[in-house]
């Protein structure tokens, strides 16, 4: 009743002695005690492991970076000297601790990360320039017997004298298909523009000498 069609019912369950329809046998409290403290030890071993493994990789990264204090001295308080010297006066903690500060960024190696966005790199730079085209100099860049001249002197010397003979021209090369001759276009600008950092610093050190000098008279 209500079996499909041509499909053979199951036989019925045998229940006896040997099959009482449920688990007849006790836990094997012996091998999952035995499974249970393997893993335990195995842990156990790992931790230990990796634990002197760390210590051992971290002393020998200390022994590299050397002491805490390597780049900076070990002074009890700002304008302290490493020799124990009299302390600075008329400066405050602020400009002391700047001064250890950079101090400090000189001596640790290169390469250093830029602390103020390159600002006093910039500077850096357009004043070696402004060496270079403001004052006599020489250097063993440049062919024997010649030495740099300033820009103002040169533009003079090219007004009474002239900018000489210029080379032959040259046959003027043959364009392919789809090419064009490059135009040079004059630059917007007759040098480099000083940044904030620069006018800022220009416009400090002014009135410091204004004020010195009033100072004096």
């Amino acid at each position: 009743m209500g079996k499909p069609e041509g499909v053979q019912a199951h036989p019925a369950p045998k229940f006896d002695d040997n099959h009482p329809g449920y688990e007849i046998q006790d836990v094997n409290v012996a091998g999952i005690s035995t499974f249970l403290a393997g893993l335990f030890g195995f842990v156990l071993v790992f931790f230990v492991f990796c634990f002197f493994m760390g210590k051992v990789i971290n002393n020998v990264l200390l022994k590299q970076d050397g002491p805490v204090n390597k780049w900076q001295p070990n002074l009890s308080q700002a304008g302290a000297t490493p020799t124990g010297a009299k302390l600075e006066d008329l400066a405050s903690n602020a400009e002391v601790q700047q001064r250890q500060l950079q101090a400090m960024t000189q001596t640790f190696p290169t390469p250093r990360l830029e602390a103020d966005d390159g600002n006093q790199d910039t500077a850096d730079l357009h004043a070696r320039e402004d060496l270079l085209l403001e004052h006599y100099s020489s250097s063993a860049d440049l062919p024997a017997g010649t030495i740099r001249i300033p820009i103002e002197r040169a533009m003079e010397l090219v007004v009474q004298r002239g900018l000489g003979t210029p080379a032959a021209a040259q046959a003027p090369k043959k364009l392919m298909a789809g090419e064009s001759s490059p135009v040079v276009q004059a630059p917007l600008t007759d040098g480099f523009a000083r940044t904030g950092y620069e006018l800022d610093t220009i416009e400090a050190r002014e009135q410091k000498n204004s004020y010195e000098h009033a100072q004096k008279q």
